[in-house]
């Protein structure tokens, strides 16, 4: 039997895009599958794609001639090409041209833009959309949103975050809170960049209604962004408990030490923070938007996107509430276990590359 070729090709590489293509790349080498990464090449430094036994080609994320002509060298020989986000499928369409190599695509998240911007994502939705043999969407909404583009082929195609080795010991989970200063005070987390459709000034909104508990809550954000110098200025302004953390290598020990973890984003599709989260144990506020209902089932509290009184009122009630919080925590194990594991998304994606090349 002739080795199955596939190339991966990523974009920007969001974490939770990042995150699946290494995992199926090491789930496709293990399966006997060839398998070639391209990607910018700051990527490879934090996902250690060459470490799954994949090859990796850095690709900057331009669409320039450089770039187009690096993934057509990429693309020689492949059997199935496989692009993560719509910026990687207009590169990876432009790459391959009138050659006959299936295009498949995963559509991680969405992107919000208004005016002329908004335009021209719609239009790139389109044109990716039909050049690819099939459109794997994270969420119903994605899959939904795909066939109203135009795609021939567009089908669910979930993504499982990897679950940590062995769980996160309490030893982590202790020093990060103890790093904090959060021993005798509750702690909540909030991951993500520090970008508008994020809803970190919803977060702050809310934080202003937890200065009147006694003690007063830490709020902790991980992550980085332009939004970082005005979410400080208000933080000082008005006094609110909120520690800006940046980046952090430690993000799964933080959520492990929360009393709540918080996503307050626009639209999510299958947000990492709400997996990991869920399989932690840790009770979860999350808005009720994109992909996180169908995630989630009835395992968080779900609030109204840029509404932070009730975002504030939930998580003011789950701090009072231990048997709520607990119950939470068994309810997030089981929806958990509901996912599909990485086995089954790789085996999932192995057979639409099967059922591509054999058509």
């Amino acid at each position: 039997m002739t080795e199955l070729r596939t190339v991966q090709v990523l974009g920007g590489g969001s974490a939770g895009s990042s995150a699946h293509v290494r995992s199926l790349a090491a789930g496709l080498v293990a399966r006997g599958v060839r398998v070639t990464v391209c990607a910018p090449a700051e990527l490879d430094h934090h996902y250690d794609f060459l470490g799954t036994g994949a090859h990796f080609m850095p690709v900057p994320r331009r669409s320039d001639p450089v770039a187009i002509g690096a993934l057509r060298v990429a693309f020689a020989g492949a059997d199935v090409v496989h692009a993560h986000g719509l910026h990687a499928s207009m590169r990876a369409g432009l790459a391959l041209g009138s050659r006959r190599v299936p295009l498949v695509m995963t559509w991680h998240t969405r992107t919000h833009a208004e005016g002329a911007r908004g335009q021209l994502i719609r239009l790139m939705e389109r044109k990716t959309a039909r050049a690819a043999a099939v459109v794997l969407g994270t969420s119903s909404e994605l899959v939904d949103r795909a066939r109203r583009r135009g795609a021939r082929d567009a089908r669910l195609g979930p993504v499982s975050i990897p679950a940590p080795p062995g769980g996160v010991p309490e030893v982590q989970a202790g020093k990060a809170r103890a790093e904090l200063g959060a021993m005798d005070r509750p702690l909540v987390v909030a991951v993500g960049a520090l970008e508008p459709h994020r809803g970190h000034g919803t977060l702050l909104d809310a934080s202003r209604m937890w200065l009147a508990h006694d003690p007063v809550p830490l709020v902790a954000v991980a992550g980085e962004g332009p939004q970082r110098a005005g979410l400080q200025r208000r933080i000082d302004t008005e006094g609110l408990p909120v520690r800006l953390l940046g980046r952090r290598g430690d993000v799964t020990a933080l959520l492990a030490a929360a009393d709540v973890a918080v996503l307050a984003s626009r639209w999510e599709a299958r947000a990492p923070i709400a997996q990991e989260a869920l399989r932690l144990g840790v009770p979860l506020v999350a808005t009720a938007v994109g992909g996180v209902p169908e995630l989630v089932g009835d395992a968080a509290v779900l609030v109204p996107y840029g509404d932070g009184g009730a975002l504030g009122a939930a998580v003011s009630a789950l701090l009072a509430d231990p048997g709520r919080r607990a119950a939470l925590a068994a309810a997030g194990r089981a929806q958990a276990d509901t996912w599909p594991t990485e086995d089954e998304t790789i085996a999932q994606v192995l057979s639409v590359y099967d059922e591509l090349c054999a058509r």
